[in-house]
């Protein structure tokens, strides 16, 4: 009796306090499982390794939304405190991200299993992805400017997660449109995914200027929010890559509607962009780098936030392979391997860390939920 209502309280706990910053976890996995897809060695046994990995990660995802919904419908008082939260609020970014992972994995695996029924899959996970990028692109900074308390020394790039999701649903989009490109509603998908990209990078731009005054003035964040510096590469390699593909998607679609000279003047300009795009991330991942070693003698504590490592990196290192691609860059393509083989490295540390940390309980923990809780007890 008492082993099942320790089960009971276990299950209660894990509901109450499970927060929208696991989806980074399959944000980290699912981007890896896309790049195994590329891998330069064994190519065959990599992508069966990918396949497997997209497959493991789209199961996740589905358990953390039924946990995170559970969450919502048992505890709903205690699950809108996420809006009044300055940092956890941000993490709700991550939702629809995860989710682009794994809508881009049936693209990339999912024809071998179900055939033409993958890309019918893709688009409908697509519109729900578009719908919780915008979503979540609007009411997390709308909370922030209303009611939430934001200090500009207290700030960091995970400004950035709520605000990315657009770009990421904008270069799936173009993934979309090279794999079908002629879906009824493909010139739809084109624009659409041009104008999210628009919703997401020049806001971005925004934060990391902000960003670069707050480093100069404030110094870089304390170790616990040390790996946050490399947030800053996910919009600059998202952006890019979705200039990239939408670009490359362009001249075929856009010729179905008698807009043959616009087509090569999008794809070439998508390459210029992503070029210039390309320089600004490795100035930023840089200063990401310099950041983790300030900070590695003292040792960085192991939370969550250790996924920014992955997805951020994950992102640039496609859009530099398809750059690679697209300008037959064979140099650059050694050093795309290189930084394939780094990210599969981090990817274990961290998934390792974080199997710790969960079979402990110390990274189930909800920060808003504990100030609820205080703000109870006070009244």
């Amino acid at each position: 009796m008492n082993i099942l209502f320790d089960q009971m309280q276990l299950k209660q706990k894990l509901i109450r306090e499970f927060t929208p910053n696991w989806f980074a976890v399959v944000m980290g996995t699912g981007v890896v499982a896309l790049i195994l897809a590329h891998f330069p060695f064994a190519s065959s046994s990599f992508y069966r390794l990918g396949m497997m990995l997209w497959i493991f990660n789209s199961a996740l995802f589905i358990v953390f939304s039924v946990l995170y919904l559970a969450r919502w419908f048992f505890y709903p008082e205690e699950a809108k405190q996420i809006l009044s939260h300055p940092t956890m609020s941000l993490f709700l970014g991550t939702i629809p991200m995860a989710l682009a992972t794994v809508l881009n994995g049936f693209l990339s695996y999912g024809m071998p299993l179900f055939g033409e029924l993958a890309v019918l899959i893709a688009l409908k996970l697509w519109y729900l992805d578009v719908l919780l990028a915008i979503l979540v692109g609007w009411i997390v900074p709308f909370c922030m400017f209303s009611r939430q308390q934001h200090t500009l020394p207290s700030m960091t790039a995970m400004w950035l997660l709520p605000i990315v999701a657009a770009e990421v649903a904008a270069s799936s989009g173009g993934l979309i449109l090279n794999v079908a490109p002629h879906l009824p509603n493909a010139v739809t998908i084109l624009w659409g995914s041009y104008i999210l990209w628009g919703m997401s990078v020049l806001p971005a731009f925004l934060i990391l200027a902000i960003l670069v005054l707050r480093l100069a003035l404030h110094q870089i964040p304390q170790k616990e929010l040390a790996i946050s510096s490399w947030l800053s590469i996910g919009p600059i390699g998202t952006g890019a890559l979705a200039m990239l593909l939408l670009g490359q998607a362009a001249p075929q679609v856009l010729q179905q509607h008698n807009l043959q000279l616009l087509g090569p003047f999008l794809q070439h300009s998508g390459l210029f962009i992503a070029l210039v795009f390309v320089g600004v991330g490795i100035w930023w991942l840089g200063i990401a780098i310099f950041a983790s070693l300030h900070h590695l003698r003292q040792g960085i504590p192991f939370n969550l936030g250790w996924w920014g490592l992955t997805f951020p990196l994950g992102v640039f290192i496609l859009a530099l392979q398809q750059l690679a691609l697209q300008l037959q860059w064979s140099s650059l393509t050694v050093i795309v391997h290189g930084l394939m083989m780094l990210l599969l490295g981090l990817w274990v540390l961290v998934t390792l860390k974080t199997i710790r940390g969960a079979y402990s309980g110390q990274l189930f923990f909800s920060p808003c939920l504990q100030i609820w809780k205080q703000q109870q007890e006070n009244h």
